[in-house]
């Protein structure tokens, strides 16, 4: 009607192409940044999720874009930014790139990003600040002044990481793995689970599920934090995300009585033992003879009090010796949404379909919960009696852990492909993985269950040159290979050491 209106002329701010980069499947932020922009009369050109560096320059030429907006949520994200920002130079592009996303940082920005390319390059934080960067980079009296002050930024941070690089203490690989985390396994027997292999979940109840959902990271998706329930009665954001909260809710009613999403799941136990080491060796059968796969580990290098241990979660499984196991678990509760999505894509109710993909999530990460209870007390039955709440689950208050490749105890992605081999996930529940090993749907998680009573998150922080070359060796991989998957965990500058 607006529009009708103006007899369909329309004054735009400026345009702006947004992309998830090659490899991401990752968009509700991307999304609610979209959103924001055009409720502030900027035309955003949406190219969607795996979008390849070609295709998001070509789009920026064609549409005779102000801004490029590159969006990522997993580590590899970063480097595929890096490339994007370098062949703008390339191609001698003038236009200002925009980083966004989870992993992203001002840090990284200044760091790896801005050097690539001579035109601006601004971090932005979340879709709160995105409208305040596009109108200063698109107004001629503020854009110099704000160019200006962000390479100013940059130029600070570059030096403060230069600077921040001879004051993290480092210890060798040799003497972090004399202070690994000790355990008496003579003192201790390792449960055995209820069965050996893997078992596929079909179609869990989606009302079953609900009851494990922990719904702060939802309000977070939409920038909203605190507590919850408490953020329902904020003095300052309380009526919104009550409104918001019954918007969920009443979605969520439909997403499980009319079964739009369907939640599928795979997990297996195997025999396992640590190779004494870092590693965690699986083998096929009780015997122990055949080895199946070799997950390789990482272990903490940064110095630590006396005392202390640096840890790895190959410390977590017993050495031969000892009979020990260890599970895998790859779960989705997007299987059925992009009919959904498309729908309240074509209706133009962005809203409404950034909402469910947000409680796709939350179901997918209560399967997980909802999954691992269940390993707990009847599958792997270390903790048979284990009665939590809610709360208690949300607060993992219990024995076992779960960690994720790619996450900060086992930060490297490339080990998630050896869950998929080790669960045949693809085939058994259609959950597969892109190029950058990012997992699709994107409604899932996966990771492996460890039952040692001392396991704990932990992150392993900055590695030196001599683990990532030991970590390479263990894997058949290229150096350079490891370096690029691992490039945030460096303690070192790669060029500097591959030249020396």
């Amino acid at each position: 009607f607006i529009e009708a209106e103006k007899e369909g002329k329309r004054q735009s701010n400026g345009k702006i192409v947004l992309a998830t980069v090659k490899g991401d499947v990752h968009d509700i932020g991307k999304n609610i940044v979209g959103v924001v922009l055009q409720c502030n009369n900027f035309e955003v050109v949406d190219l969607g999720v795996m979008v390849s560096c070609e295709k998001i320059l070509d789009a920026a030429r064609r549409e005779d874009a102000q801004m490029i907006g590159l969006s990522g949520l997993i580590t590899p994200s970063l480097d595929e930014m890096v490339h994007v920002a370098s062949e703008m130079q390339r191609l001698k592009f003038d236009l200002p790139l925009l980083i966004g996303g989870a992993t992203t940082s001002p840090a990284h920005t200044a760091v790896k990003i801005d050097p690539q390319y001579d035109g601006p390059v601004v971090y932005v934080k979340d879709a709160s600040r995105s409208v305040g960067v596009a109108q200063s980079l698109i107004e001629p009296g503020t854009r110099d002044a704000f160019v200006d002050k962000t390479r100013a930024e940059h130029k600070r941070r570059r030096e403060q990481h230069a600077g921040g690089k001879r004051l993290r203490p480092q210890v060798s690989l040799a003497e972090a793995r004399k202070r690994r985390h000790s355990t008496d396994w003579s003192a201790y027997t390792p449960p055995k689970p209820a069965f050996l292999g893997q078992k596929v979940l079909e179609d869990v109840n989606l009302a079953t599920l609900r009851e494990y959902i922990d719904w702060m990271p939802f309000f977070n998706a939409w920038e909203f934090h605190g507590q919850f329930p408490a953020i329902l009665s904020d003095d300052v954001v309380g009526d919104a995300t009550t409104k918001l909260y019954a918007d969920a809710t009443e979605m969520l009613d439909r997403i499980i009585d009319e079964r739009w999403l369907q939640a599928k799941g795979v997990f297996g136990f195997f025999p396992a033992q640590s190779d004494g080491v870092d590693d965690v060796l699986l083998y096929r059968d009780e015997r122990r003879e055949e080895l199946a796969m070799r997950l390789c580990q990482l272990r903490q290098q940064r110095n630590k009090p006396d005392g202390h241990a640096q840890l790895c979660l190959s410390d977590f499984v017993a050495p031969a010796g000892t009979p020990d196991y260890i599970g895998a678990f790859a779960v989705t509760a997007g299987i059925g949404i992009d009919a959904h999505v498309a729908r309240f894509e074509s209706d133009h109710d962005d809203y409404s379909a950034i909402l469910l993909k947000a409680l796709a999530d939350r179901l997918a990460e209560a399967f997980a919960e909802y999954l691992h209870e269940q390993v707990r007390r009847e599958h792997w039955r270390y903790a048979p009696d284990e009665n939590l709440d809610n709360a208690a689950l949300i607060a993992e208050s219990y024995r076992g852990i779960r960690p994720a490749p790619g996450y900060p105890a086992c930060p490297d992605h490339t080990e998630k492909a050896k869950l998929w081999s080790l669960l045949d996930v693809e085939q058994s529940i259609g959950l597969r993985l892109t190029e950058s090993f990012a997992m699709f749907p994107t409604a899932a998680v996966s990771g492996l269950y460890f039952s040692h009573p001392d396991a704990r998150y932990f992150s392993v922080g900055k590695i030196d040159r001599d683990q990532l070359v030991s970590y390479a060796e263990r894997k058949a991989m290229s150096v350079v290979e490891a370096e690029r998957w691992l490039a945030p965990n460096l303690g070192y500058d790669p060029k500097s050491a591959n030249a020396a």
